[in-house]
């Protein structure tokens, strides 16, 4: 196994070494001198596991706890792949699929990602729910938000929503509404310490108190979002008590929520009891991820059940205010006639399904469970799944479009003739072409979208964002 070394701050060295005992403190040192595994996800609303094996490169370990993940070595880099590219896979930290697993979310459930950022567990959510039910991912860091939005957008994702908002702020957009919530808290990211040294030089002790402080903030606010038998999985990727299993205890002795067992594989580690402030026993149904016991960075992970409403109120907030002049409008069949027209050129279902809406010049589709009187209130980066934009007697299909579809359902399609081919796509560049096609087409690597391009005069124009271009192989 390839070792490193790190220096660990000497405060929380002497803390681990208190709560964990001589023995187990020594193995859980030693885990810091190896090199963590990288981990991948398939991406199951485009290709199965084995299917995204196929098309990658490198030697893989399946991740015990996640069906659709595995291992690949620290050294690769499958952020160059065209796989990636087409959004096959997320690329995540192995012990980080475990929140989204435990969660579990079924098929129509109405689900919210509270600290999505950067998009790993938001993906994965949207996996479970296979583009069906409401998806809400927030972030309150702007420039986060975006990165969010096009992980969001690689992956095909149509469900989802993303709003850039305080965690209370949410709670006058959608009401107590939500079957599900995950809650993967900012914390002091002792878990992270071996994957990112500079998170061991920003740490100390108050640190953890303050995150500990606004956890119990943001969990209060949550018990204004999750509907009475609604379920909630709140982690952190730090060791500290104070964050982890006291956060659970806090929980429990409200009275509203009780701790529901975690039933994944390759977990051998659980709260632990004796590390909350008095001696709540059911910390221990939730799990620890220790770098010693299990291949993944440090991670806690707390399942539970809303049992009281306490008063709750069901009802979106929406309905109760005075409805406000809204820059949106619900499309008409007049407005959306230019984007027929171009569903028709490249043989796409003109039928969108959905609720659509324009906002100036962008048709978006609301998913179910996002009434049009909700987009004033919200801050949003992505109100929904965009369509694409109206310009002057004429529409243009996004790049979002282009992702979320499949090679069965359009009719103009471009198959690159090779991967050098694909990735001077990938780079900007035009592609030689003789032949039918004219105007908008999909092009496609091995049958999944890359984005669009624009048929004409013996080549195919590039209409990938210039953000999302390589500068080489």
């Amino acid at each position: 196994m390839t070792e490193q070394k790190l220096t660990l701050p000497e405060a929380f060295v002497k803390k681990m070494s208190a709560l964990l005992g001589e023995e187990e403190f020594e193995l859980f040192l030693k885990s810091y001198s190896h090199v963590p595994k990288k981990g991948l996800r398939a991406n199951t609303l485009k290709a199965g596991l084995a299917e995204m094996v196929s098309r990658i490169p490198f030697e893989t370990q399946p991740i015990p706890w996640c069906g659709t993940g595995v291992y690949i070595d620290a050294d690769e880099r499958p952020g160059k792949q065209l796989a990636y590219n087409a959004g096959l896979f997320y690329v995540q930290e192995p012990s980080a699929m475990i929140p989204a697993a435990a969660l579990n979310p079924k098929p129509g459930d109405r689900v919210l990602d509270l600290c999505a950022a950067p998009g790993g567990k938001t993906t994965q959510l949207a996996c479970a729910l296979q583009n069906t039910g409401f998806l809400a991912a927030n972030e309150v860091v702007k420039s986060r938000a975006k990165i969010l939005a096009s992980n969001v957008e690689r992956m095909g994702i149509k469900n989802a929503v993303i709003t850039n908002m305080r965690p209370d702020q949410l709670v006058a957009v959608f009401g107590c509404t939500f079957d599900k919530i995950l809650v993967d808290a900012p914390c002091s990211g002792e878990g992270m310490f071996r994957k990112d040294p500079a998170v061991a030089e920003a740490w100390d002790l108050d640190r953890v108190a303050d995150c500990a402080r606004r956890q119990k903030k943001m969990l209060e606010t949550v018990d204004q979002l999750l509907k009475p038998g609604g379920e909630l999985v709140y982690s952190t990727c730090t060791f500290a008590p104070e964050e982890d299993e006291q956060m659970v205890e806090f929980l429990v002795e409200s009275g509203k929520y009780q701790v529901l067992p975690i039933e994944l594989k390759g977990l051998s580690d659980h709260g632990r009891p004796e590390w909350t402030k008095r001696g709540c026993a059911d910390v221990a149904k939730a799990v620890r991820i220790m770098p010693h016991r299990a291949e993944g960075e440090g991670h806690f992970v707390a399942r539970l059940v809303k049992v009281s409403s306490d008063g709750a109120d069901l009802q979106p907030a929406f309905s109760k205010k005075k409805s406000k002049k809204s820059l949106w409008h619900r499309a008409s069949k007049r407005d959306l006639k230019d984007y027929r027209a171009f569903a028709e050129t490249v043989g796409l279902c003109a039928e969108l399904e959905g609720t659509p809406m324009i906002y100036q010049d962008q048709l978006y589709v609301l998913p179910e469970g996002l009434a049009p009187g909700q987009l004033q209130l919200a801050k949003w980066v992505r109100p929904g799944f965009f369509i694409g934009t109206f310009k002057k007697g004429r529409f243009e299909p996004s790049h979002t479009l282009a992702m979320a579809l499949k090679r069965g359902e359009i009719q103009s399609v471009y198959d690159f003739n090779n991967d050098d081919e694909a990735y001077a796509y990938m780079k900007g560049e035009p592609i030689p072409y003789q032949g039918s096609l004219k105007g908008w087409v999909l092009m496609c690597w091995q049958g999944y979208p890359l984005g669009w391009g624009k048929a004409s005069g013996g080549a195919v124009k590039n209409h990938l964002p210039k953000g999302l271009r390589i500068l080489k192989k």
